[in-house]
């Protein structure tokens, strides 16, 4: 990966491994916005975007995402109102390939935008033919997701438990259903992270290095 073109960091985790704060932290690192499912989806329901609507929005300016982040006031607001309820409603959420549509376009208007690092179910399939990107998977033991998932949601260890495999499985069909990959298939990943005994620190300076690695190739 070049970081000195646009470039799409695309990481995809298990729920109560840490991996959203590793992709906040990474961009953080990177001096790049970050976007994640929450924002998305809070985009998605605030406004009733359509697959018809971004097109004529992205046909207006080659700007667009820029100016319309700006209009409605994209930020951390709206990405916690929503995030404070996606572990509990999530398995309502995405149903139908309109939806999944949607949210495909949306992603791929944030790379175009600029350099970012994005965590979603499916951002390895999105951006799989992105010319500048590397994707990456985060997962956890089912314990330290437990225990993460009990302080983050105030839940009890089975709560937490009952809530991981609910949304496991939730997750795992819709990747298989809209995408026709497996989001555990490591082929579709540059780098795999195990947070087994590692922190969110850990976790984004090993990406880093990735990176820079990588340049050096």
């Amino acid at each position: 990966m070049n970081l000195k073109e646009k470039f799409v960091i695309a990481i995809n985790r298990e729920l109560g491994s840490g991996g959203r704060t590793v992709g906040e932290k990474l961009a953080a690192k990177l001096g790049v916005d970050f976007y994640d499912k929450a924002l998305v989806k809070a985009l998605e329901e605030k406004y009733h975007l359509t697959v018809e609507e971004i097109e004529n929005l992205k046909g207006r300016k080659n700007n667009w995402w820029s100016d319309f982040s700006r209009v409605v006031s994209v930020g951390e607001t709206m990405r916690h109102q929503y995030y404070s309820i996606a572990v509990g409603d999530e398995p309502k959420l995405v149903t139908t390939q309109q939806i999944f549509k949607v949210e495909k376009e949306m992603l791929l208007a944030m790379a175009e935008n600029g350099s970012c690092v994005i965590t979603g179910r499916s951002g390895f399939f999105v951006f799989r033919h992105h010319p500048n990107h590397i994707n990456v998977l985060i997962q956890a033991p089912m314990e330290k997701r437990i225990q993460r998932l009990m302080k983050k949601q105030n839940m009890s260890a089975e709560e937490a438990e009952k809530t991981i495999r609910r949304i496991d499985k939730m997750r795992d069909n819709y990747v298989t259903k809209y995408t026709g990959e497996s989001r555990y298939d490591t082929r579709n990943y540059d780098l795999v992270i195990n947070m087994d005994s590692i922190n969110e620190d850990d976790a984004a300076a090993l990406i880093m290095q990735y990176i820079e690695d990588s340049q050096k190739q």
